[in-house]
Protein backbone atom coordinates (compact mmCIF):
# COMPACT_ATOMS: atom_id res chain seq x y z
CA UNK A 1 0.00 0.00 0.00
CA UNK A 2 2.76 2.37 0.98
CA UNK A 3 4.71 1.45 -2.13
CA UNK A 4 1.71 2.16 -4.37
CA UNK A 5 1.23 5.50 -2.63
CA UNK A 6 4.85 6.48 -3.39
CA UNK A 7 4.44 5.48 -7.05
CA UNK A 8 1.27 7.52 -7.29
CA UNK A 9 3.08 10.52 -5.78
CA UNK A 10 5.99 10.16 -8.19
CA UNK A 11 3.63 9.98 -11.17
CA UNK A 12 1.77 13.05 -9.90
CA UNK A 13 5.00 15.03 -9.53
CA UNK A 14 6.15 13.85 -12.97
CA UNK A 15 2.84 14.93 -14.47
CA UNK A 16 3.05 18.38 -12.84
CA UNK A 17 6.63 18.88 -14.11
CA UNK A 18 5.66 17.73 -17.61
CA UNK A 19 2.62 20.03 -17.66
CA UNK A 20 4.71 22.98 -16.42
CA UNK A 21 7.30 22.41 -19.13
CA UNK A 22 4.61 22.09 -21.78
CA UNK A 23 2.81 25.27 -20.67
CA UNK A 24 6.09 27.20 -20.56
CA UNK A 25 7.11 26.02 -24.03
CA UNK A 26 3.71 26.86 -25.52
CA UNK A 27 3.76 30.28 -23.85
CA UNK A 28 7.19 31.10 -25.30
CA UNK A 29 6.10 29.96 -28.76
CA UNK A 30 2.93 32.05 -28.55
CA UNK A 31 4.94 35.12 -27.52
CA UNK A 32 7.29 34.65 -30.47
CA UNK A 33 4.34 34.05 -32.81
CA UNK A 34 2.59 37.21 -31.60
CA UNK A 35 5.82 39.21 -31.95
CA UNK A 36 6.32 38.20 -35.57
CA UNK A 37 2.61 38.44 -36.39
CA UNK A 38 2.52 42.07 -35.30
CA UNK A 39 5.97 42.90 -36.69
CA UNK A 40 5.49 41.42 -40.15
CA UNK A 41 2.21 43.28 -40.54
CA UNK A 42 4.21 46.42 -41.31
CA UNK A 43 5.02 45.07 -44.77
CA UNK A 44 1.36 45.08 -45.77
CA UNK A 45 1.00 48.78 -44.92
CA UNK A 46 1.51 51.87 -47.04
CA UNK A 47 3.59 54.72 -45.58
CA UNK A 48 0.62 57.13 -45.63
CA UNK A 49 -0.96 57.59 -42.22
CA UNK A 50 -4.06 55.47 -41.71
CA UNK A 51 -7.26 57.33 -42.56
CA UNK A 52 -5.52 59.85 -44.87
CA UNK A 53 -4.79 60.11 -48.55
CA UNK A 54 -2.75 62.01 -51.12
CA UNK A 55 -4.42 63.23 -54.28
CA UNK A 56 -3.68 65.31 -57.40
CA UNK A 57 -5.66 66.82 -60.26
CA UNK A 58 -6.66 64.30 -62.94
CA UNK A 59 -4.57 66.20 -65.52
CA UNK A 60 -1.41 65.49 -63.54
CA UNK A 61 0.80 62.83 -65.12
CA UNK A 62 2.11 61.60 -61.76
CA UNK A 63 0.20 58.69 -60.22
CA UNK A 64 2.84 57.12 -57.96
CA UNK A 65 5.33 58.51 -55.47
CA UNK A 66 7.71 56.98 -52.97
CA UNK A 67 7.63 57.81 -49.27
CA UNK A 68 11.00 59.56 -49.59
CA UNK A 69 9.72 61.71 -52.47
CA UNK A 70 6.62 62.69 -50.47
CA UNK A 71 8.78 63.73 -47.54
CA UNK A 72 11.07 65.79 -49.80
CA UNK A 73 8.07 67.48 -51.40
CA UNK A 74 6.53 68.52 -48.09
CA UNK A 75 9.99 69.58 -46.83
CA UNK A 76 10.25 71.84 -49.92
CA UNK A 77 13.32 69.97 -51.16
CA UNK A 78 11.40 68.93 -54.27
CA UNK A 79 9.39 71.85 -55.64
CA UNK A 80 8.74 70.94 -59.29
CA UNK A 81 6.67 68.08 -60.69
CA UNK A 82 9.36 67.44 -63.28
CA UNK A 83 11.64 66.11 -60.51
CA UNK A 84 9.22 63.23 -59.88
CA UNK A 85 8.31 62.44 -63.49
CA UNK A 86 5.62 65.05 -64.10
CA UNK A 87 5.27 68.25 -66.10
CA UNK A 88 7.57 71.22 -65.70
CA UNK A 89 5.43 73.07 -63.15
CA UNK A 90 5.75 74.07 -59.50
CA UNK A 91 4.13 71.82 -56.92
CA UNK A 92 1.27 73.45 -55.00
CA UNK A 93 0.79 71.83 -51.57
CA UNK A 94 -2.59 71.68 -49.91
CA UNK A 95 -3.44 70.36 -46.43
CA UNK A 96 -6.79 70.31 -44.70
CA UNK A 97 -5.86 73.27 -42.48
CA UNK A 98 -5.29 75.37 -45.61
CA UNK A 99 -8.96 75.27 -46.56
CA UNK A 100 -9.66 78.49 -44.62
CA UNK A 101 -7.35 80.33 -47.03
CA UNK A 102 -9.77 79.44 -49.85
CA UNK A 103 -13.19 79.65 -48.22
CA UNK A 104 -14.94 81.42 -45.35
CA UNK A 105 -16.62 79.63 -42.47
CA UNK A 106 -19.99 80.30 -44.05
CA UNK A 107 -18.90 78.65 -47.30
CA UNK A 108 -17.65 75.59 -45.38
CA UNK A 109 -21.02 75.25 -43.68
CA UNK A 110 -21.99 74.35 -40.14
CA UNK A 111 -19.75 71.61 -38.71
CA UNK A 112 -17.83 71.69 -42.04
CA UNK A 113 -20.76 70.07 -43.82
CA UNK A 114 -19.59 71.38 -47.23
CA UNK A 115 -15.91 70.52 -46.70
CA UNK A 116 -15.81 67.54 -49.14
CA UNK A 117 -17.36 69.69 -51.87
CA UNK A 118 -14.87 72.53 -51.22
CA UNK A 119 -11.93 70.10 -51.38
CA UNK A 120 -13.30 68.90 -54.72
CA UNK A 121 -13.30 72.48 -56.00
CA UNK A 122 -9.74 73.18 -54.82
CA UNK A 123 -8.34 70.02 -56.44
CA UNK A 124 -10.31 70.55 -59.67
CA UNK A 125 -9.13 74.16 -60.10
CA UNK A 126 -5.38 73.61 -59.76
CA UNK A 127 -3.72 71.05 -62.11
CA UNK A 128 -0.47 71.29 -60.12
CA UNK A 129 -1.84 70.70 -56.65
CA UNK A 130 -0.84 67.90 -54.26
CA UNK A 131 -3.54 67.52 -51.62
CA UNK A 132 -3.27 65.70 -48.30
CA UNK A 133 -6.44 65.29 -46.24
CA UNK A 134 -8.42 62.71 -44.22
CA UNK A 135 -10.26 60.24 -46.42
CA UNK A 136 -13.48 60.89 -44.48
CA UNK A 137 -13.73 64.11 -46.52
CA UNK A 138 -13.37 62.29 -49.84
CA UNK A 139 -16.52 62.95 -51.89
CA UNK A 140 -18.07 60.30 -54.12
CA UNK A 141 -17.63 62.52 -57.17
CA UNK A 142 -14.01 63.42 -56.35
CA UNK A 143 -12.51 65.06 -59.47
CA UNK A 144 -8.89 64.18 -58.67
CA UNK A 145 -6.96 60.92 -58.49
CA UNK A 146 -5.32 59.30 -55.50
CA UNK A 147 -1.55 59.01 -55.38
CA UNK A 148 -0.52 55.44 -54.71
CA UNK A 149 2.45 54.70 -52.46
CA UNK A 150 3.99 51.25 -52.56
CA UNK A 151 3.80 49.10 -49.44
CA UNK A 152 6.76 49.25 -47.09
CA UNK A 153 9.29 46.70 -48.32
CA UNK A 154 11.78 44.66 -46.30
CA UNK A 155 14.70 46.19 -48.21
CA UNK A 156 13.58 49.76 -47.56
CA UNK A 157 12.88 48.94 -43.92
CA UNK A 158 16.31 47.42 -43.26
CA UNK A 159 18.38 49.70 -45.47
CA UNK A 160 16.55 52.98 -44.91
CA UNK A 161 18.55 55.73 -43.23
CA UNK A 162 15.73 57.82 -41.73
CA UNK A 163 13.55 56.87 -38.78
CA UNK A 164 10.54 59.22 -38.61
CA UNK A 165 7.65 56.92 -37.66
CA UNK A 166 5.17 59.72 -36.91
CA UNK A 167 5.95 62.19 -39.70
CA UNK A 168 3.12 63.19 -42.02
CA UNK A 169 2.01 62.64 -44.67
CA UNK A 170 4.32 59.63 -45.27
CA UNK A 171 6.28 57.94 -42.50
CA UNK A 172 9.97 57.12 -42.91
CA UNK A 173 10.81 53.71 -41.44
CA UNK A 174 14.50 53.11 -42.04
CA UNK A 175 16.02 51.05 -39.23
CA UNK A 176 19.63 50.97 -40.45
CA UNK A 177 20.72 53.74 -37.99
CA UNK A 178 19.10 51.84 -35.12
CA UNK A 179 20.75 48.53 -36.04
CA UNK A 180 24.15 50.16 -36.49
CA UNK A 181 23.72 52.16 -33.28
CA UNK A 182 22.96 48.96 -31.35
CA UNK A 183 25.97 47.14 -32.81
CA UNK A 184 28.22 50.19 -32.40
CA UNK A 185 27.49 50.62 -28.70
CA UNK A 186 27.75 46.86 -28.12
CA UNK A 187 31.12 46.73 -29.91
CA UNK A 188 32.47 49.54 -27.76
CA UNK A 189 31.15 47.83 -24.63
CA UNK A 190 32.86 44.55 -25.39
CA UNK A 191 36.14 46.29 -26.31
CA UNK A 192 36.07 47.89 -22.86
CA UNK A 193 34.75 44.96 -20.85
CA UNK A 194 36.67 42.04 -22.36
CA UNK A 195 40.24 43.13 -21.50
CA UNK A 196 39.24 44.29 -18.00
CA UNK A 197 37.12 41.21 -17.39
CA UNK A 198 39.80 38.84 -18.66
CA UNK A 199 42.48 40.49 -16.49
CA UNK A 200 40.25 40.29 -13.43
CA UNK A 201 39.41 36.65 -14.15
CA UNK A 202 43.12 35.78 -14.42
CA UNK A 203 43.78 37.52 -11.12
CA UNK A 204 40.95 35.73 -9.32
CA UNK A 205 41.72 32.31 -10.81
CA UNK A 206 45.53 32.22 -10.57
CA UNK A 207 46.97 35.08 -8.53
CA UNK A 208 44.61 36.19 -5.79
CA UNK A 209 44.85 34.78 -2.29
CA UNK A 210 41.91 32.40 -1.55
CA UNK A 211 40.56 34.77 1.08
CA UNK A 212 40.66 37.68 -1.37
CA UNK A 213 39.02 35.57 -4.06
CA UNK A 214 36.27 34.38 -1.72
CA UNK A 215 35.53 38.01 -0.92
CA UNK A 216 35.78 39.51 -4.42
CA UNK A 217 33.91 36.81 -6.35
CA UNK A 218 30.53 37.31 -4.58
CA UNK A 219 30.95 41.09 -4.71
CA UNK A 220 31.54 41.00 -8.48
CA UNK A 221 28.60 38.67 -9.04
CA UNK A 222 26.47 41.00 -6.91
CA UNK A 223 27.05 43.74 -9.48
CA UNK A 224 24.92 41.78 -11.95
CA UNK A 225 21.93 42.25 -9.67
CA UNK A 226 22.02 46.04 -9.63
CA UNK A 227 19.07 47.47 -11.65
CA UNK A 228 20.06 48.87 -15.01
CA UNK A 229 18.43 52.22 -14.25
CA UNK A 230 20.98 52.66 -11.42
CA UNK A 231 23.81 52.15 -13.90
CA UNK A 232 22.11 54.61 -16.23
CA UNK A 233 21.81 57.20 -13.49
CA UNK A 234 25.48 56.72 -12.61
CA UNK A 235 26.41 57.18 -16.27
CA UNK A 236 24.25 60.30 -16.58
CA UNK A 237 25.69 61.93 -13.46
CA UNK A 238 29.35 60.86 -13.71
CA UNK A 239 30.34 59.50 -17.13
CA UNK A 240 28.39 61.87 -19.38
CA UNK A 241 29.79 65.12 -17.83
CA UNK A 242 33.28 63.57 -17.79
CA UNK A 243 33.16 62.77 -21.53
CA UNK A 244 31.80 66.23 -22.27
CA UNK A 245 34.67 67.91 -20.39
CA UNK A 246 37.49 65.64 -21.61
CA UNK A 247 36.60 65.83 -25.31
CA UNK A 248 35.15 69.35 -25.32
CA UNK A 249 31.78 68.24 -26.68
CA UNK A 250 28.55 70.25 -26.61
CA UNK A 251 26.82 67.22 -25.05
CA UNK A 252 28.22 64.15 -23.36
CA UNK A 253 25.39 61.75 -24.30
CA UNK A 254 27.30 59.73 -26.87
CA UNK A 255 27.95 56.18 -28.01
CA UNK A 256 31.08 56.20 -25.84
CA UNK A 257 29.01 56.88 -22.71
CA UNK A 258 26.72 54.01 -23.60
CA UNK A 259 29.66 51.70 -24.29
CA UNK A 260 31.28 52.50 -20.92
CA UNK A 261 28.05 51.92 -18.99
CA UNK A 262 27.31 48.69 -20.85
CA UNK A 263 30.92 47.58 -20.44
CA UNK A 264 30.58 47.98 -16.67
CA UNK A 265 27.31 46.05 -16.75
CA UNK A 266 28.84 43.21 -18.79
CA UNK A 267 31.87 42.84 -16.50
CA UNK A 268 30.26 40.50 -13.92
CA UNK A 269 29.22 38.02 -16.62
CA UNK A 270 32.59 38.06 -18.38
CA UNK A 271 34.59 37.79 -15.14
CA UNK A 272 32.48 35.00 -13.66
CA UNK A 273 32.33 32.81 -16.78
CA UNK A 274 36.00 33.35 -17.70
CA UNK A 275 37.20 32.66 -14.16
CA UNK A 276 35.19 29.44 -13.97
CA UNK A 277 36.64 28.34 -17.32
CA UNK A 278 40.22 29.02 -16.19
CA UNK A 279 39.75 27.12 -12.94
CA UNK A 280 38.80 24.00 -14.92
CA UNK A 281 42.30 23.81 -16.39
CA UNK A 282 43.70 20.45 -15.20
CA UNK A 283 46.26 20.83 -12.44
CA UNK A 284 48.54 18.33 -14.21
CA UNK A 285 48.84 20.66 -17.22
CA UNK A 286 49.88 23.61 -15.06
CA UNK A 287 52.36 21.54 -13.05
CA UNK A 288 53.83 20.11 -16.25
CA UNK A 289 54.34 23.62 -17.63
CA UNK A 290 56.06 24.75 -14.43
CA UNK A 291 58.19 21.59 -14.38
CA UNK A 292 59.45 22.35 -17.89
CA UNK A 293 60.80 25.70 -16.67
CA UNK A 294 57.97 28.06 -17.56
CA UNK A 295 57.23 30.77 -15.01
CA UNK A 296 53.76 31.58 -13.70
CA UNK A 297 52.95 34.19 -16.37
CA UNK A 298 54.15 31.95 -19.19
CA UNK A 299 51.95 29.16 -17.84
CA UNK A 300 48.95 31.49 -17.78
CA UNK A 301 49.65 32.77 -21.30
CA UNK A 302 50.69 29.49 -22.94
CA UNK A 303 48.58 26.91 -21.08
CA UNK A 304 45.64 28.27 -19.09
CA UNK A 305 44.28 30.83 -21.57
CA UNK A 306 44.53 28.52 -24.64
CA UNK A 307 42.83 25.72 -22.69
CA UNK A 308 39.97 27.96 -21.52
CA UNK A 309 39.62 29.97 -24.74
CA UNK A 310 36.19 28.46 -25.44
CA UNK A 311 34.93 29.58 -22.03
CA UNK A 312 36.41 33.03 -22.56
CA UNK A 313 34.71 33.23 -25.97
CA UNK A 314 31.42 32.22 -24.38
CA UNK A 315 31.88 34.95 -21.76
CA UNK A 316 32.52 37.55 -24.46
CA UNK A 317 29.45 36.48 -26.44
CA UNK A 318 27.25 36.54 -23.33
CA UNK A 319 28.60 40.01 -22.58
CA UNK A 320 27.63 41.15 -26.08
CA UNK A 321 24.16 39.67 -25.54
CA UNK A 322 23.79 41.65 -22.33
CA UNK A 323 24.85 44.82 -24.13
CA UNK A 324 22.57 44.36 -27.15
CA UNK A 325 19.46 43.76 -25.07
CA UNK A 326 19.97 46.56 -22.53
CA UNK A 327 17.36 49.30 -22.50
CA UNK A 328 17.17 51.84 -19.69
CA UNK A 329 20.87 52.53 -19.15
CA UNK A 330 21.40 53.10 -22.88
CA UNK A 331 18.27 55.22 -23.16
CA UNK A 332 19.63 57.57 -20.49
CA UNK A 333 23.19 58.17 -21.76
CA UNK A 334 23.40 57.77 -25.56
CA UNK A 335 21.53 60.88 -26.71
CA UNK A 336 18.86 58.94 -28.68
CA UNK A 337 19.69 60.35 -32.11
CA UNK A 338 18.66 58.01 -34.94
CA UNK A 339 21.66 58.70 -37.16
CA UNK A 340 24.31 56.40 -38.57
CA UNK A 341 27.30 56.59 -36.19
CA UNK A 342 30.80 57.32 -37.48
CA UNK A 343 32.65 57.84 -34.21
CA UNK A 344 32.04 56.96 -30.56
CA UNK A 345 31.68 60.66 -29.76
CA UNK A 346 28.33 61.00 -31.54
CA UNK A 347 24.84 60.44 -30.11
CA UNK A 348 23.20 57.20 -31.23
CA UNK A 349 19.97 55.33 -30.69
CA UNK A 350 19.65 51.59 -30.11
CA UNK A 351 16.79 49.24 -30.89
CA UNK A 352 15.82 48.48 -27.26
CA UNK A 353 15.91 52.18 -26.36
CA UNK A 354 13.70 53.02 -29.35
CA UNK A 355 11.10 50.43 -28.37
CA UNK A 356 11.08 51.58 -24.74
CA UNK A 357 10.82 55.27 -25.64
CA UNK A 358 8.15 55.05 -28.34
CA UNK A 359 5.89 52.07 -27.68
CA UNK A 360 3.79 53.92 -25.11
CA UNK A 361 2.98 56.65 -27.65
CA UNK A 362 2.25 54.38 -30.64
CA UNK A 363 -1.46 53.80 -31.39
CA UNK A 364 -2.20 50.09 -31.14
CA UNK A 365 -2.39 48.43 -34.54
CA UNK A 366 -1.01 51.46 -36.41
CA UNK A 367 2.07 51.74 -38.61
CA UNK A 368 4.26 53.01 -35.78
CA UNK A 369 3.08 50.21 -33.46
CA UNK A 370 3.84 47.50 -36.03
CA UNK A 371 7.20 49.06 -36.88
CA UNK A 372 8.26 48.80 -33.22
CA UNK A 373 7.23 45.15 -33.17
CA UNK A 374 9.30 44.65 -36.32
CA UNK A 375 12.23 46.14 -34.41
CA UNK A 376 11.52 43.59 -31.69
CA UNK A 377 11.74 40.84 -34.32
CA UNK A 378 15.16 42.12 -35.41
CA UNK A 379 16.35 42.24 -31.79
CA UNK A 380 15.02 38.72 -31.22
CA UNK A 381 16.93 37.40 -34.23
CA UNK A 382 20.11 39.15 -33.09
CA UNK A 383 19.93 37.65 -29.59
CA UNK A 384 18.97 34.25 -31.05
CA UNK A 385 22.11 34.35 -33.20
CA UNK A 386 24.17 35.16 -30.09
CA UNK A 387 22.62 32.29 -28.12
CA UNK A 388 23.23 29.85 -30.98
CA UNK A 389 26.83 31.03 -31.11
CA UNK A 390 27.20 30.34 -27.37
CA UNK A 391 25.77 26.84 -27.84
CA UNK A 392 28.14 26.22 -30.75
CA UNK A 393 31.19 27.40 -28.78
CA UNK A 394 30.16 25.32 -25.76
CA UNK A 395 29.71 22.26 -27.96
CA UNK A 396 33.19 22.77 -29.45
CA UNK A 397 34.58 23.04 -25.93
CA UNK A 398 33.08 19.69 -24.97
CA UNK A 399 34.45 18.07 -28.14
CA UNK A 400 37.95 19.37 -27.41
CA UNK A 401 37.79 17.81 -23.98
Amino acid sequence: MKRNFHKLGEKLIEGVITASGLVTSITVLLIVFYLFKEGLGIFSQTPVAEGSLLAVNRQNQVSELSAAQVKDIFDQEITNWQEVGGANAPIKLFEIDDITAYYTEEQLGPDFAFLPQRINEVVAKDPHILAYFPDEYLAHNFPGKRIELANISLGDFLAGRQWYPTIQPAVQLGVLPLILGTLWVSLGAILIALPLGLATAIYLAEIADPKVRNFLKPVIELLAGIPSVVYGFFGLVVIVPLIQDVFGLPVGETALAGSIVLGIMALPTIISVSEDAMRTTPRAMKEASLALGANKWQTIYKVIIPYSVSGISTAAILGIGRAIGETMAVLMVTGNASVIPHTFLEPVRTIPATIAAELGEAPQGGIHYQALFALGCILFLMTLAINLTVDFVSAKKKENR
